[in-house]
C-alpha cells in the first residue's frame, strides 16, 4: 500500500500553456466570425439603404411610421403619411426600412 501513496503526477510541461494560448485564440477567432463580422455587415447594409434613399420611396420608420418620401436633405427626411397630406420630418437615422422604392411604385 504504501507504493501507491508514493506515486507522484508528473510535473506541468510547457505544451499545457501552448495549448491554453490556442484554445484563447480560437475563443477569440470564433467570436469575431459569429457576432461582430455579421454585425457589422448588417451595419453596412443599413448605412447603405439609407443612403440609397429617393424621393418617392415608400418607408417604415423605427417608430413604425408608414410614408412616403417627398424631400431629402442632409441628415432628414420629410415624409408624408397619409391621405390628408401629414408631412413629418424626421432623421434619415430612424428610417428602418423602405417598403415600395420610388422606381417599383410607378
Amino acid at each position: 500500500m504504501s507504493t501507491l501513496l508514493m506515486q507522484t503526477t508528473p510535473p506541468a510541461s510547457g505544451a499545457s500553456g501552448l495549448g491554453t494560448i490556442i484554445m484563447l485564440v480560437a475563443m477569440i477567432g470564433i467570436f469575431y466570425f459569429l457576432m461582430y463580422r455579421p454585425q457589422k455587415k448588417q451595419e453596412k447594409e443599413t448605412n447603405a439603404m439609407r443612403n440609397g434613399l429617393t424621393v418617392g420611396d415608400e418607408i417604415t420608420t423605427i417608430g413604425g411610421i408608414i410614408g412616403k418620401i417627398i424631400q431629402i436633405k442632409d441628415e432628414t427626411v420629410l415624409i408624408e403619411t397619409s391621405g390628408d397630406k401629414t408631412k413629418i420630418r424626421i432623421l434619415k437615422s430612424a428610417v428602418k426600412c423602405v417598403d415600395v422604392h420610388a422606381e417599383d411604385a410607378q
